[in-house]
Formats: C-alpha cells, sequence, structure tokens
C-alpha cells in the first residue's frame, strides 16, 4: 500500500479522497491554485502545494506543477479524480514517467476508451450495438455537413475528448449547424485542450443509463450495477439515481456482460463506466466510456456496500479484486442531487461568494460529499459543484422520502444553489412514477411554476412574524412561541422559560402597501415590521425566500438574513439557525412550522382552558387560519 498520495483536483472530489486515503492510513497531499488556498481540500491534507494561479491551465491543467509538487512531497501515487488531467493520457504517461503511479487506467487504455471516437471503434469492434454516427473525428464544417445530411436531422454533436456535456450540441436542422459546430468546438477545447468532435444520431426521448465497472490489472474485470442518469440539464447530469427505475435484473446482466467486455477490449483496469442511451423499448446503444471516476459513484457504493475510491487505490498497488461478480448483490435504492452554486432564478448563472450561513441535512439514509464550509467563499474560476446530497433506503419510495427531508433541512446563505430544483423534482410526479428521459428536466422548468407566492396570506404573515422569533428581546429564556395570523394581523403569545405567558400585538402588511417608515422595495410581497433594541427590522416574503432586513445607521435597510420557504401541501416551513438568535447560547435554534387549520388540533385543550386569549381563538371566532408554533431545539 501507498504512504503518501498526492490528489490532483480539487472541491468535493478532493476532499472524497482525502477520507478515502485516511481510511487506508495513507497521507494525503494536496494541490491548489491561488484562488483556492482556503478551500478545504487545503484544510483537511496533511500537506498542500500551490500550482499556479486561478485559471485551471496555470494550475489544475498544469502538468509539470503537478508533478513537481508530488515529487516535494515524496508522494508514490496521484489520484486524479474526475474533470481537469483524469481523462489526459498524456498525464498518465507523465507521472509514470516521474516514477510514481497513476491512480486510473493506463495510457493506452484511456487512449482508446477515452478518445469517444477510439472507443466507438472498439465497441463496433467488440460486437456491442451502437448509436449511428462517426467512429473519427470530424476534420470540418463540410464534412459535419455531408455527415449530417447522410444520417438525417436531428443529430447531436459531441466532444471527442471529454465529456459532462461540454463540447455537445444537439441540431434541429441545417440552418443551425455551423453555430453548434463552432461552439462545440471551442467548448471542447477549453474544457479538454482538444478541439475534435464527432457526429451522432439523436435518439428521441432516450434514458442515459450508465454501467460501473471494475478491472483489475490481473484480467478480473466484473460490473457493479447501473446508475439512472437522464435528469440532466443542458446535457450535464445533475440527478442519479441507482438502481434504475426500468432496469430489471435480466437487463442489468445483459447490459452488465456487453460493458465488461467493452474494457476488455480495451485491457482496461481500475474504475470505469460504460454509458448507453436506452429507447423507448428498452433497446441500449454504446455511448462513451469515462475512464475515471464518476461524480456519481456514491449511489453505487451505496446500493452495493463497495467503496469505490478504497478500490482505486488498492488496484493501483498491484491488488487483485476482492470478488466475483456473483458477490455483487444490488440492496436498496440510493439518489444522489449535485448541489450547486447557481440561480434558478437567473437561468442558473454562477452564484459565486461568501457562504455566510451552512445548514447542512443530516439524518438516517443521508450522506452528503462536501467540499464547502461556512465562511468559505466560491471562487468564479471553476465549476460551480459545491457538494453531492446522497439519500439511501430500502426501496426507490424511501429514498425519495428521505431526500425530500434532507432538502427541507438543507440551506446555504450567502448565494444562490439549485436546492429548489430538486425540491420541485422530488415532488413531481413524473419523477415520483420513475417516467424520465433526457428531454424530463426541460419539460418540468417548462412548467409553470408554483411557489410560496400562492400560499395565503395570512399563511405568508404567519411565516414571517414566525421569523422574528430568532430576534425575541430576552431570547435566552425563551421557551415557545405561538403565532397565528388574520386578515391584516399576527398575535403572538410568547412562553419564556420561567412559564409567565404574555402577548404581542403587531401589524402585518399583506397587501404589499409599505408601512410609514418601511422601505419600498418590500412593496409587492408581504412583510411585517418590529422595533426591537432600537432597531427596525423588516420580514419579506417572495416566493420561496424569506429576507430578514435591519435599519442602518445611515437610515437605509440592509439584508441581515435569507432563509429557505419551503412548501409541502397546506404546510410551510421556514428553518432559523440557531446561531441567528438573539442573545441566547449556540446551541438555541427554531424551526418554524406553518399549519392550516383548526387552532384546537394543534394546542392542548388544557393550556387553552388556562390562558383566556388562547380560549378566545379556539371558539371559533378565528379558526382555520394559519397557525404557528415556534419551540426551541
Amino acid at each position: 500500500m501507498f504512504r503518501k498520495i498526492l490528489i490532483a483536483n480539487r472541491g468535493e472530489i478532493a476532499v472524497r479522497i482525502i477520507r478515502a486515503c485516511r481510511d487506508l492510513g495513507v497521507s494525503p497531499v494536496a494541490v491548489f491554485s491561488e484562488a483556492d488556498a482556503k478551500a478545504l481540500h487545503v484544510r483537511m491534507s496533511d500537506e498542500a502545494y500551490c500550482v499556479g494561479a486561478a485559471p485551471s491551465n496555470q494550475s489544475y491543467l498544469n502538468i509539470a506543477a503537478i508533478i513537481a509538487a508530488a515529487r516535494k512531497a515524496g508522494a508514490e501515487a496521484i489520484h486524479p479524480g474526475y474533470g481537469f488531467l483524469a481523462e489526459n493520457a498524456d498525464f498518465a504517461r507523465a507521472v509514470s514517467s516521474a516514477g510514481l503511479t497513476f491512480i486510473g487506467p493506463g495510457p493506452d487504455a484511456m487512449e482508446i476508451m477515452g478518445s469517444k471516437t477510439s472507443a466507438r471503434r472498439a465497441a463496433v469492434a467488440a460486437g456491442v450495438p451502437v448509436v449511428p454516427g462517426t467512429t473519427e473525428s470530424l476534420e470540418s464544417y463540410e464534412a459535419a455537413r455531408a455527415t449530417a445530411t447522410r444520417f438525417g436531422y436531428p443529430v447531436m454533436l459531441k466532444a471527442a475528448a471529454g465529456g459532462g456535456g461540454k463540447g455537445m450540441r444537439q441540431v434541429a436542422q441545417e440552418s443551425e449547424l455551423l453555430s453548434a459546430f463552432e461552439t462545440a468546438q471551442s467548448e471542447a477545447a477549453a474544457a479538454f485542450g482538444n478541439p475534435k468532435i464527432y457526429l451522432e444520431k439523436l435518439v428521441e426521448r432516450p434514458r442515459h443509463i450508465e454501467i460501473q465497472i471494475f478491472a483489475d490489472a490481473q484480467g478480473n474485470c466484473v460490473h457493479l450495477g447501473e446508475r439512472e442518469c437522464s435528469i440532466q440539464r443542458r446535457h450535464q447530469k445533475v440527478l442519479e439515481e441507482a438502481p434504475s427505475p426500468i432496469v430489471d435484473a435480466e437487463m442489468r446482466c445483459r447490459m452488465g456482460e456487453v460493458a465488461v467486455r467493452v474494457a476488455q477490449t480495451a485491457r482496461y483496469a481500475n474504475a470505469g463506466t460504460v454509458e448507453f442511451l436506452v429507447d423507448e423499448r428498452k433497446n441500449f446503444y454504446f455511448l462513451e466510456m469515462n475512464t475515471r471516476l464518476q461524480v456519481e459513484h456514491p449511489v453505487t457504493e451505496l446500493v452495493t456496500g463497495l467503496d469505490l475510491v478504497h478500490l482505486q487505490i488498492r488496484i493501483a498497488a498491484g491488488e487483485k479484486l476482492p470478488f466475483t461478480q456473483d458477490d455483487i448483490h444490488i440492496r436498496g435504492h440510493a439518489i444522489e442531487c449535485r448541489i450547486y452554486a447557481e440561480d434558478p432564478d437567473n437561468n442558473y448563472f454562477p452564484s459565486p461568494g461568501k457562504i455566510t450561513l451552512l445548514s447542512a441535512p443530516s439524518g438516517p439514509g443521508i450522506r452528503q460529499d462536501s467540499g464547502m464550509y461556512e465562511g468559505w467563499t466560491v471562487p468564479l474560476d471553476y465549476d460551480p459543484l459545491l457538494a453531492k446530497l446522497v439519500s439511501y433506503g430500502s426501496d426507490r419510495e424511501q429514498a425519495i422520502m428521505r431526500l425530500r427531508r434532507a432538502l427541507q433541512e438543507y440551506f446555504v446563505g450567502g448565494i444562490k444553489t439549485n436546492i429548489s430544483l430538486f425540491q420541485r423534482i422530488s415532488q413531481d410526479a413524473n419523477f415520483q412514477a420513475g417516467a424520465l428521459d433526457t428531454g424530463y428536466l426541460d419539460r418540468l422548468l417548462a412548467k409553470k411554476r408554483e411557489t410560496a407566492q400562492s400560499a395565503p396570506e395570512a399563511a405568508i404573515a404567519a411565516i414571517a412574524a414566525g421569523l422574528f422569533a430568532a430576534l425575541v428581546p430576552g431570547g435566552g429564556d425563551l421557551k415557545s412561541l405561538d403565532v397565528w395570523a388574520s386578515t391584516d394581523s399576527v398575535q403572538w403569545v410568547v412562553t419564556l422559560a420561567s412559564g409567565t405567558p404574555s402577548a404581542i400585538e403587531i401589524y402585518v402588511d399583506l397587501n404589499g402597501q409599505p408601512n410609514v417608515g418601511t422601505p419600498s422595495f418590500l412593496g409587492g410581497s408581504s412583510y411585517v415590521t418590529s422595533a426591537i433594541d432600537a432597531w427596525e427590522y423588516a420580514i419579506s416574503i417572495v416566493g420561496q425566500t424569506a429576507t430578514l432586513y435591519r435599519t442602518q445607521s445611515t437610515g437605509t435597510y440592509g439584508v441581515v438574513q435569507m432563509y429557505p420557504v419551503v412548501q409541502e401541501g397546506s404546510r410551510y416551513h421556514v428553518a432559523i439557525p440557531r446561531d441567528m438568535m438573539r442573545g441566547s447560547p449556540r446551541r438555541w435554534g427554531y424551526q418554524v412550522l406553518v399549519m392550516s387549520g383548526t387552532l384546537s388540533d394543534f394546542i392542548d385543550p388544557l393550556e387553552i382552558s388556562q390562558k383566556e386569549l388562547w380560549q378566545d381563538l379556539s371558539t371559533g371566532k378565528r379558526n382555520d387560519i394559519p397557525f404557528v408554533r415556534v419551540h426551541s431545539k
């Protein structure tokens, strides 16, 4: 076993490999760019070396600098992770030439299968069904036009040297071909250092299903089942699951045998993924092979019980596979969401910036592979992937329910993320039924989105009032806070630790008409204002976000914090981080739950009998109105 491994990557995958190294008693070494000096993988490693400026071609793609760092650290092997140099045969050769071990396939197998065109030729030679298209790169636009005419539109242009949706363009007709050809070439060159592209006939409404394979240097090769990867945006996977909702044991066996045959054709060793398109009749076609660890490998780990990074390292160290195909069994169901720093309300534009607050999910069946921490500034220079949230259950239904619960717990403050996208997907009937194809997400996003703005006005007001729980004076003594809303006001009952109740009446504007002294930019949303400790605060509810404002010395309002508002049927959840509770220890926190129904359904009748105010509200005068109960956690 190696004593020291350098990880030639960044972000969550670097953290994942660091943890695997520690499991095996191996010392992990990180590399970083100037922009990543404070990144989590740098903090977690035993040693870290700067390999250049922020641009990837000056740092994470700088082969000479990475090998120099490995030598300086005394590392014996280099793990490339995924992306960057992971599928670069020249890098693998340079590592070997430096007397180090490359944790991945050999350069010859990488050249055969890492190039999409040579992989298609190998698949054809092995008798594997492929999507109709070219087996050589397109040398010019004229060649692309002639080929597209021969196969017939629509067609797909793809980068020959990489994946991940980079250098990929769908072309519906000839008038779109030139622009798509030039864009795909430039994108492929920027992402992989290779502008070569090829062409395939477009398969209508396919599923994207891939098979994980593992092979050792002794000639043993097995498959670890499939992953459903059909939920994509701009040809980039965003949610994956294992097993696929449509693959049964017989189909899994057939696809697995084909994947193993493809790998053996290239004399492949280590981890690899063979990708297929599956049509509506369950016919499958070889698409490409990724000669590296995949982003979505955790779902396979959860349903097989295997650690794929451990296996990569052990095989690179010369060990043989510790199991045979008969030992592989699929148990349960796993779903992975890729959490990105991007703005769903602004065409998923990247959202770099400082993470001011991080509330990560946990609990039964939840795994998170993350490269972020509270206080870290997300750079603009790289792929915006922050973390991978993975749920596991005994079946798909349980995995979905656990995923929905985890997404409700998840909050990243200071930047925008795509968490709301997964909340929407997980509640969609077609997703729950497993009715998926690669166009699923585009169709879902095209639908008119229902948000918390469609909630009853009084419910929105109750949410706003509940957020003030974080600002109750003397909050350290707070035991509970109960809030309910009518059409024009919100009533609080505050119970202190001593058991003494008190009531506070505050005004709520439900029509977006600003109060005197309330900033005009809050117009158009429900808000509530209150003066606390000589500061004036305002809560604005817009869609699925609640924003807390506070007056500044200049008299203007500034944003203090943003909170997620999650709708689940007739209930609305708002999580208040425990740190935000003024005057109270960090162990305090609040979970705001808004419920529509009769107050007596939610309040103990014995408590009501002891409080005249609650008696009045339970007599039917103001029943069936939204109600909030906030308790310390």
